[in-house]
């Protein structure tokens, strides 16, 4: 669909370059989706800031922290007993799996994302686009209200608005990873969205 890829080059005129994400290392971008599930993502550095202040910021260090510690770090990104949870969740799979994951088809391993607990589409997708390189596009409440606002998609099924861009685009990574920062840039100038996982 010309008018996605249209959209598109409007967005990075309008934006231009977002960065995204903005994570050290591919673990602390995993760390960050979890993170960030249902909060602003200022609280989720902030709870970031705390874990490479204890050194923890490693799967190795992570795994092994006592949950009480683990909770007060990451207070600070809200949900901090379910998210601590998660976070031994994926650090322990993400241990034991990683090197397989790089070289994982994109939808196998986005299957394996979802069968952690605490792990819904919009985190899996994330962690598979933006931690391992995959062309995956994640989907949003500001995508949602993106496609309303343009005409593309009034509603429908999460995986309908993925299947939208990655249709109109192919499978390229560095577009969808650009695409999804530029459409989150301007939600932010398009009122409140809140994240939905």
């Amino acid at each position: 669909m010309d008018k996605i890829l249209n959209l598109y080059d409007g967005l990075y005129r309008k934006y231009g370059p977002q960065h995204w994400w903005p994570g050290e290392t591919q673990y602390e971008v995993i760390i960050g989706a979890i993170l960030t599930q249902n909060t602003a993502w200022s609280n989720a550095e902030k709870a970031i800031a705390n874990l490479k202040s204890a050194k923890a910021l490693d799967p190795a260090i992570l795994i092994g922290l006592e949950d009480a510690r683990l909770k007060e770090l990451i207070r600070p990104s809200g949900f901090y007993n379910q998210k601590a949870e998660r976070l031994k969740s994926i650090t322990s799979w993400y241990l034991y799996n990683r090197k397989k994951a790089i070289s994982m088809d994109r939808m196998a391993l986005r299957q394996e994302l979802l069968g952690i607990k605490g792990i819904g589409r919009e985190t899996a997708d994330s962690i598979a686009l933006y931690g391992f390189k995959k062309p995956i596009f994640v989907v949003d409440a500001y995508t949602r209200r993106f496609c309303r606002h343009h005409g593309l998609l009034e509603k429908g099924e999460y995986d309908d608005y993925r299947l939208l861009f990655e249709d109109a685009i192919g499978l390229k990574t560095k577009i969808f990873n650009e695409y999804h920062a530029l459409i989150v840039a301007w939600g932010k100038l398009h009122g409140k969205a809140t994240t939905t996982n």
